[in-house]
């Protein structure tokens, strides 16, 4: 759906040159919900904005949904859904004293479809991102959650391959960006839809995402599923809690295959290990031979957040 190599974007203020993204190259399979993580400012948008036909790229190459992001831009821009960042308090791409089906329906026309098929569609997109309640509704009276989903089906009305989010959740409450989750994911179950989102919250990239693209300083510094890249980073903590001293249970621990590292303190031992999971098993029958009784077990996995700050020394968190 995306093949992209090595796109460049740099932008110059006055003397001073900008080097935005320096030589990205990526796929996206059609169907999949990709991910693309970075701290402000390391260049995802801007990424994001060249895939969408939004910024030419100074240099590289890229097929987007089966059109030449170079030479055939309008063929891209057919293909595609676009859902940018929240701009205001009633977003940047409708008009807030319009009604909900109105929009909807004036903005598929304006992809030149009927009037009978604008109308069918919304209808369509109402009721399957639960704004079917909503069509009579001013724009200026929706919540921050209803108005995203509004914002996604603008970007649906076409009924396009492929659709960018740009940090689709920004400034939503919890309970609104947990249900817009659900709607991104009902994108791809139920209408086949590929995703390709832009975010900074964690949570949000692992619980969506079916794969993850990190991107730091305009180059993108890793890739994976999320396990993939946790695993790849940092693998599992196990916290044993023992009623001996730890350096006892640690000497039966140490060198076991799969083990990265083991630290013993007065009572306590932590593992490092590939699969934490797996690894409970053999630690607990291990050590139930040896007349060490374990008063407490943890397993701790990585955050994406330890990823990032494993690959590039600061948190994805970070502005700067």
């Amino acid at each position: 759906m995306i093949e992209a190599v090595d796109l460049t974007r740099v932008f110059k203020t006055g003397k001073s040159t900008v080097e935005a993204v320096r030589g990205v190259t990526l796929s996206v399979e059609a169907g999949e919900i990709v991910g693309f993580l970075g701290p402000n400012g390391a260049g995802k948008t801007t990424t994001l904005r060249m895939l969408a036909t939004l910024l030419r790229p100074t240099s590289g190459s890229a097929t987007v949904a089966g059109a030449d992001l170079l030479n055939d831009p309008v063929g891209v821009r057919r293909r595609i859904g676009y859902v940018g960042q929240a701009m205001g308090k009633f977003g940047g791409g409708s008009d807030p004293n319009c009604r909900v089906n109105e929009e909807i329906i004036v903005q598929a026309q304006l992809y030149r479809h009927s009037k009978a098929y604008a109308v069918e569609r919304a209808e369509r997109l109402m009721s399957q991102l639960d704004l079917g309640g909503l069509g009579r509704r001013l724009i200026k009276t929706l919540s921050g959650g209803e108005r995203r989903r509004l914002d996604i089906a603008l970007g649906l009305v076409h009924d396009p391959e492929l659709v960018f989010l740009d940090e689709p959740s920004t400034g939503l409450d919890p309970q609104s960006r947990s249900n817009l989750w659900e709607h991104v994911r009902k994108l791809r179950a139920d209408l086949n839809t590929t995703v390709y989102i832009t975010t900074h919250y964690l949570d949000e990239a692992d619980a969506l995402c079916d794969r993850i693209l990190v991107i730091d300083r305009g180059k993108i510094v890793a890739e994976g599923t999320p396990q993939q890249l946790k695993q790849r980073v940092a693998g599992d903590v196990v916290t044993l809690v023992v009623d001996c001293e730890a350096a006892r249970a640690a000497e039966h621990l140490e060198g076991r295959r799969g083990v990265r590292d083991v630290k013993a303190d007065d009572h306590t031992v932590r593992l490092t290990v590939e699969h934490g999971d797996q690894a409970l098993p053999w630690i607990l029958e291990t050590l139930s031979g040896t007349g060490i009784t374990m008063t407490s077990v943890q397993l701790t996995r990585p955050t994406l957040d330890d990823v990032f700050l494993t690959l590039t020394g600061r948190s994805l968190r970070d502005g700067s």
